[in-house]
């Protein structure tokens, strides 16, 4: 009786572990299906990175002799190199959403549609494949700004919440991109409506000047900015004795929960694509 009641009984539901492994399986696999897009293409992150070194390069050097634009006592160019890692994080980010309109065009989403893999999985895995471009960036950013004499710091806790900072900007912009590609549903249009919102989100942070030098409705619009907070974090971690605005845990805290709301978001309105 008793080995037949152990035969009846029903099968013990999968452990949350086994569940988290599937899940971090999918999202990326997701992931690494756009980040082979760039090993077909790998100019395409070298073409991107020429912006970010003309501001710094250009931009800055014309800036730096300007008094009054750094924040406290450090030069102009390190104050600035931050700014312009976030900037070209975020240039690259937002034009990310434009790829889910091609591949809706191309079939690809509906077969994105018809797996298994949770619709959150599948935001959540292009968001991850949008840090491997900031990386990039990342990495031409420090490159200009030693030569140009910027104080990094290479501590390796430092570099490593660079890297979630970077992490969690290009997640962020990036699926803020997916939710207008969702929505627009043509690339004429999200072209011309990603043209809009990168300056303005650009020039009302803190990636150029202070804070301290906008006008009060400026302040105020600033504030409600990720890239404000992005930036932040990454002037704290990226030079030698960088001091924080808002603190760390604040700038974190934003990023996540923006982050997440908009995951949330997207992935609500993300199978509309293929209406």
């Amino acid at each position: 009786m008793t080995s037949e009641r152990h035969a009846a009984a029903p099968a013990s539901t999968p452990s949350f572990r086994f569940l988290a492994a599937g899940y971090a399986t999918q999202v990326f696999a997701v992931a690494d299906a756009e980040v082979r897009k760039l090993r077909h293409d790998p100019w395409e992150l070298l073409s991107r990175a020429v912006q970010p070194v003309l501001w710094l390069v250009l931009f800055g050097e014309v800036m730096a002799q300007v008094r009054g634009l750094s924040s406290g006592t450090i030069p102009y160019l390190d104050f600035l190199a931050p700014g312009i890692l976030a900037q070209s994080v975020l240039f690259v980010a937002i034009f990310y959403g434009i790829s889910a309109i091609w591949e809706r065009d191309l079939g690809v989403l509906h077969r994105y549609m018809v797996s298994p893999a949770p619709r959150s999985a599948l935001v959540i895995g292009k968001a991850l494949s949008s840090t491997i471009r900031g990386l990039s960036q990342a990495v031409v950013i420090y490159v200009c700004a030693a030569i140009m004499g910027v104080h990094l710091s290479f501590e390796p806790w430092r570099i490593a919440l660079v890297v979630v900072f970077i992490a969690l900007g290009a997640g962020l912009f990036s699926t803020f991109s997916l939710i207008i590609a969702c929505i627009v549903k043509t690339r004429e249009r999200f072209m011309g409506i990603g043209q809009v919102l990168t300056m303005p989100i650009f020039f009302a942070s803190n990636a150029i000047y202070p804070i301290d030098l906008m006008p009060r409705w400026l302040k105020a619009i600033s504030s409600l900015n990720p890239l404000t907070y992005e930036v932040d974090g990454l002037r704290t971690l990226m030079l030698r004795g960088g001091e924080s605005t808002f603190g760390l845990g604040h700038d974190l805290a934003v990023l996540i929960i923006v982050g997440s709301v908009l995951v949330m978001i997207a992935t609500r309105i993300y199978p509309r694509m293929t209406e």
